[in-house]
């Protein structure tokens, strides 16, 4: 009995409502089924973490949070319908979607608010062609090094991309992707997609090398990056890492160019930094590129959660493919589904708790709910964002959101369970006071311009 006593004073004379929580949160799915789970276990999940704050918080009831709020006390949200919100609630969402800025030069230092008209758009247009100079300046550079160091590497013409070029970079204009496509024998390699492999992991593939038996090691170029019979995307990055971060002499070539640029270390991938103004960095990252013989498009960008055996993986794009659908559909009925997409970018880049929500899953989502929602007229962009929060909570509960372009691939298979409640848990609350996560983001912009800082 003293056991059980002291476990008890342990948990602070827990009741059992916290197992209780537990056992609805694990029994939910049996008994309403994913799709009418996703509300109740992102609500339940959220009452449990104010239960479990209210069992852990000091026994003083004047101790108070960092927020000012008692840890005992009921937040804001409870007891409110996240389905639900008044006509004024609409209203003010309405008018802080269209006060958000969503251009990718926006919230950059320098830029006044009372800048107006052909002023502020020459301003824009001048910011943008600084940052692509400064692009394609590098992409010129990296070009007639490779060609002049490794004239035998098979090679189509580089390219840049990304956001940026698509229009659709908020927050700041400073990334970019310089796609370096390698050309491979057909006859020499294969490409296995990760649901076919033992690791079955749907969007990534393998590239296996073929017919040794007849064209022996060394046949291939690119026979210097296989490990285990399969290229390997992390040897090739290695390779390129070893000439282009390791032998040009950027600070020479930026002394010329007038930037300063160096290798950012760490990188998951190989990126340049490059200030070009004073206050101004462009971020430009080098991804070998592959196009197989059907049109698949992979890129040397590692599985986020890479263990040793996810090495050989090469992570499938579907960002142009994406990006195309999305404009069409906008343009078939002059919809707004681009802008919703600007906006929840910039809501997640300016709030840190949905940092690991990215331009493809929020793409994808949009493009989901556009096959059951048909207006997307810009009249109606403050319930099209709110229905996207919720569609996304729901996707989080059930732990998957399909690609629009390849169902099979779930594009939060990168995501851990704890950043799957956070992401959730952030969401949920947002949906009861979606101003505030608007002001959380408009908050964030005016620090921005206050601490000049152009990197988000």
């Amino acid at each position: 009995m003293a056991g059980v006593n002291g476990d008890r004073k342990g948990k602070k004379d827990d009741t059992g409502i916290g197992t209780a929580i537990d056992f609805m949160l694990s029994n939910a799915k049996l008994v309403l089924g994913v799709g009418g789970a996703a509300m109740l276990g992102i609500a339940t999940l959220a009452v449990k973490r104010m239960y479990d704050r209210a069992m852990s918080a000091p026994t003083s009831p004047t101790k108070m949070e960092q927020s000012g709020q008692k840890s005992w006390e009921e937040p804001a949200w409870m007891g409110s319908s996240p389905r639900v919100l008044s006509h004024d609630m609409k209203s003010n969402v309405s008018r802080s979607l269209q006060s958000l800025p969503t251009s990718s030069h926006a919230f950059e230092p320098g830029e006044k608010s009372t800048t107006k008209g052909s002023t502020q758009s020459e301003l824009l247009r001048a910011r943008m062609r600084l940052t692509l100079r400064a692009a394609l300046d590098i992409c010129a550079e990296l070009r007639v090094f490779l060609h002049a160091k490794l004239p035998d590497m098979p090679l189509r013409e580089m390219y840049l991309s990304g956001s940026l070029y698509d229009e659709l970079q908020v927050v700041t204009a400073d990334h970019a992707q310089l796609m370096v496509p390698l050309i491979l024998e057909k006859n020499l390699w294969s490409s296995i997609p990760g649901e076919d492999t033992i690791m079955n992991v749907p969007g990534f593939w393998l590239v296996r090398r073929e017919n040794l038996e007849y064209f022996p090691r060394n046949s291939s170029y690119w026979d210097r990056c296989m490990v285990g019979g399969y290229l390997s995307p992390k040897s090739v990055l290695e390779v390129f890492d070893k000439f282009v971060a390791g032998s040009i002499n950027w600070p020479a070539i930026g002394s010329v160019l007038d930037y300063v640029i160096h290798p950012v270390v760490p990188s998951e991938t190989l990126t340049l930094e490059v200030q070009y103004e004073t206050d101004r960095k462009l971020f430009v990252d080098f991804l070998p590129l592959l196009v197989m013989e059907d049109g698949t498009s992979l890129i040397a960008k590692p599985h986020r959660l890479a263990a040793e055996r996810h090495e050989n993986l090469w992570r499938q794009s579907f960002r142009v493919a994406e990006t195309a659908r999305l404009r069409a559909l906008d343009q078939e009925d002059g919809g707004c589904r681009c802008t919703c997409l600007k906006v929840t970018k910039a809501v997640c880049k300016l709030n840190p708790a949905l940092k690991q929500l990215n331009a493809s899953q929020l793409t994808n989502a949009i493009l989901l709910l556009s096959e059951s929602e048909r207006d997307w007229t810009h009249e109606a962009l403050a319930d099209r964002f709110l229905q996207l929060l919720r569609t996304l909570v729901g996707h989080l509960e059930a732990g998957r959101l399909p690609c629009a372009l390849s169902p099979k691939v779930n594009l939060f298979c990168e995501l851990t369970e704890q950043e799957v409640d956070e992401l959730g848990y952030t969401l949920y609350c947002a949906l009861s006071d979606p101003g505030e996560l608007l002001r959380t983001a408009t908050t964030t912009t005016t620090v921005l311009h206050s601490t000049s800082a152009s990197h988000d």
